[in-house]
């Protein structure tokens, strides 16, 4: 188990790597040391793993809220109460049953 962060990332990287294109970025020397310091400190690999993973992060935040405002501006449905989410567990908990049972996890 003595494998770091950035050589787990890198067996991801040359495992699945996908297609990629380079962008170059200016950063002030600050900015540049707040980047590093970052890279350091949180197991990433490389400088540009964290840009990838902030990038991600927005994307993902972009997304919700644009789920969010959809949902916000649809049309009204039935109360969501007690009933409904004892109604959604009991379908969670079906489904991940039927999955052990298909992988012959019973």
């Amino acid at each position: 188990m003595g494998a770091t962060l950035a050589q787990f990332a890198k067996f991801c990287q040359e495992t699945y790597a996908w297609p990629m294109s380079t962008m170059n970025i200016s950063l002030p020397d600050t900015l540049k040391a707040f980047v590093d310091e970052q890279v350091s400190q949180r197991g990433y690999g490389t400088s540009s793993e964290y840009v990838r993973e902030l990038i991600r992060r927005d994307h993902d935040r972009q997304r919700l809220r644009s789920l969010l405002l959809d949902g916000a501006s649809s049309a009204a449905t039935a109360p969501v109460d007690r009933a409904y989410f004892e109604g959604l567990r009991e379908r969670v908990r079906g489904t991940a049953k039927a999955r052990r049972k298909a992988h012959g996890k019973v």
